[in-house]
């Protein structure tokens, strides 16, 4: 609230409280908005005095008072272009009248004849109608509804109306209603350009959200400050040690709300951006996100750039295939482990994958024998990514992928295709239509019906207005994702400098590598049987020592028997860490993981963040976790040891977790995992 609207309340206040002296200087405050209208007509009157002493029985002062009233009443009506049709004509009429009098008055003297009853009558009646219409503020609406007229019929969108507009942060909602019968919800989408053009404000700032219940009806949506302008720095994890089923946190809409992208729910996905529009840095964005996840494996091929850009997460990806005969047994395998995987699904009672297929299989309503578990090791979810498939489909053949996407929804597989122009002479039509949910980058011309739908483009996306000038901009399009945000421009976070990148890359595939899924023996199996070698030496033909590779993608089933005496409640312990007391306060290390860009968390995220990983943790041990345990993920949590030692007191304390035996390890309370 400004200053000024503060002393204007304050001297409200003060008028409408106190004596009958008080009384008096309300009724003069309130009459003042009215005293112009009055004011003016006695300045008719004294103006036709004054023009009666200079002129009276000049004639050539009555051509010229008589052709002047005629100007100043044609030039108010001309002035008055902006207004409501009624005010217009009020001023009109006002002005005339006004103007005839003081003529008159000059000419004959203000108490000839009718001229002064005219003005004791006529006077009071003008400035009461101006006082009326102040009161009723029609005028005021009506100009409004005016200018909105005006506007709309300038974009051929005229009788249109407008409904109340919704003014947020940067951002402006308002309803429109078509005339029935005249205009339709098309005639909108080919007037956007225009009325861009009318509000002066770039294409991509306004657009339309047509109503799917009506052909006439619909929402403008007007951002008219780019809020994306400055890129936002990767903040870490959305979802650390999750299940895949929740959505990926890739970045941020131009409203400032988060840009997540639900895996399952896209079930595969097109990539699409010319060079330079920040399609990689998208895709970063997205591993680092998903390889995070506790029960998700990924396959990821490079043969363009033989990994460039993905050499530095190649540790934490099971089949990194940076070459095209790497590549191609990678597409074969993936078709290969699509029936073994629906028929594993079949015989446990699954009708499509779910988080609780990854884990061991402990109920009898998911075993594959009767009356009775079968204990059989869960089955992961597959992300098969194909990066720059443009190359791939030259020399595979444009249909190498239906197959593919057509059969793999079921069988827990995503297949992600990222390239640069998905036209119909790269990718089949069949393929490009198994692909129903879409990251569209900058393009160019055209080319982004390739990728998005064309209400989306009807609505007013248009990321060939982009190009590669606004790198990491991107028009997101999924199952789960809101209707209304189709049209909505987003931007990829940035994982900073390459330095920055390779930083955070080694963070992420050290950190967790604990919870990253290797491929099950059901995919593994149909895997090697239909590319072999290409399988089963993946690592070493991507350059990568097998023996790290394996270290890194150690899983630890969820009910994977503990020794009860191990301390830690069946957490592995690294030899380093053996004979560190859990109970005592930690004090920082030089040699804590590397730190995250984010900001520091509020003490209340903090401690969600920290409840989210105790789950996480006891969900992939027998139940327990330790203080020391929480040390990798200290980065996210933003607090120190010492900090999380007290909290996990703390939790204690109120019940969420449980002490056992041991001192400094807990279990975590079957209500709360539930809950």
């Amino acid at each position: 609230m400004s200053e000024k609207t503060t002393q204007h309340e304050q001297h409200e206040q003060r008028l409408n409280s106190g004596s009958g002296a008080k009384v008096g200087a309300w009724l003069a405050h309130r009459s003042k908005p009215y005293l112009p209208a009055w004011i003016g007509t006695a300045g008719v009157g004294v103006a036709g005095v004054a023009a009666n002493i200079a002129w009276e029985g000049s004639a050539a002062a009555a051509v010229g008072l008589t052709l002047s009233s005629g100007a100043l009443t044609a030039a108010s009506w001309w002035a008055g272009s902006g207004m409501s049709k009624a005010r217009r004509v009020h001023l009109a009429v006002t002005t005339g009248i006004a103007t005839a009098w003081i003529t008159g008055a000059a000419l004959a003297g203000p108490t000839a004849g009718p001229l002064p009853d005219a003005y004791l009558m006529g006077g009071p009646v003008v400035a009461l109608s101006w006082n009326v219409r102040q009161l009723t503020r029609g005028g005021d609406k009506q100009d409004g509804g005016e200018r909105d007229a005006s506007l709309l019929e300038k974009v051929g969108l005229a009788k249109a109306k407008l409904g109340l507009a919704k003014v947020e942060p940067n951002r402006v909602t308002v309803p429109i209603a078509l005339p029935a019968g005249e205009l339709t919800n098309q005639d909108v989408t080919k007037a956007m350009p225009l009325l861009a053009s009318a509000l002066d404000v770039p294409p991509s700032a306004i657009r339309f959200q047509p109503d799917p219940d009506s052909a006439r009806r619909g929402v403008f949506v007007i951002v008219p400050t780019d809020m994306l302008k400055d890129p936002t720095r990767w903040p870490g994890p959305s979802a650390p040690g999750d299940s895949i089923a929740a959505p990926l946190r890739i970045g941020v809409y131009d409203d400032g709300s988060a840009l997540l992208l639900p895996l399952l729910d896209a079930i595969h996905l097109l990539i699409m951006g010319m060079t330079g529009s920040g399609k990689t840095e998208g895709a970063l964005d997205v591993l680092l996100e998903v390889l995070t996840r506790c029960d998700v494996t990924v396959w990821l091929s490079d043969a363009a750039k033989a990994g460039q850009d993905f050499m530095p997460l190649a540790p934490a990806i099971d089949w990194p295939a940076f070459d095209m005969p790497s590549t191609m047994a990678m597409a074969a395998a993936v078709q290969a482990a699509i029936p073994a995987r629906t028929k594993w699904l079949r015989d446990h009672g699954y009708r499509a994958w779910e988080p609780a297929a990854a884990q061991r299989q402990t109920s009898k309503d998911h075993s594959c024998k009767k009356l009775k578990a079968c204990g059989c090791e869960g089955l992961p979810y597959l992300l098969a990514w194909f990066e720059e498939a443009a190359k791939v489909l030259r020399e595979m053949g444009e249909d190498t992928f239906t197959g593919i996407a057509q059969e793999a929804r079921s069988a827990g597989v995503s297949l992600v295709i990222s390239m640069q122009r998905a036209s119909g002479y790269q990718l089949s039509t069949d393929t490009r239509a198994s692909l129903p949910a879409a990251l569209c980058f900058g393009v160019k011309g055209d080319d982004a019906q390739f990728a998005l739908p064309e209400e989306v483009l009807d609505a007013g996306a248009n990321p060939a207005a982009w190009g590669n000038k606004r790198k990491g901009y991107v028009y997101a399009v999924s199952a789960g994702i809101d209707e209304d945000m189709h049209a909505n421009p987003a931007r990829t976070y940035w994982t900073g400098t390459a330095a920055d990148y390779v930083e955070l890359a080694e963070w992420v595939v050290g950190t967790f590598a604990a919870v990253r899924r290797p491929t099950d023996p059901i995919t593994a199996a149909a895997a090697e049987h239909a590319a072999g070698t290409y399988f089963t030496d993946r690592q070493a033909r991507a350059g990568l020592d097998p023996d790290q590779q394996t270290e890194n993608s150690v899983y630890l089933p969820a009910q994977q028997p503990a020794d009860d005496d191990q301390d830690g409640g069946g957490i592995p312990v690294d030899p380093e860490d053996e004979g560190i007391d859990p109970t005592a306060e930690i004090p920082p290390a030089d040699g804590d993981p590397v730190a995250l860009p984010p900001l520091k968390l509020s003490p209340e995220e903090a401690r969600e963040m920290l409840l989210t990983i105790v789950e996480t943790l006891a969900s992939i041990a027998p139940g327990t976790v330790a203080v020391k345990d929480l040390a990798p993920y200290l980065s996210q949590i933003t607090r120190d040891r010492s900090w999380v030692s007290k909290e996990m007191k703390r939790m204690a304390e109120e019940g969420r977790l449980a002490p056992t035996g041991t001192d400094g390890v807990y279990r975590l309370v079957p209500v709360l995992a539930g809950s």
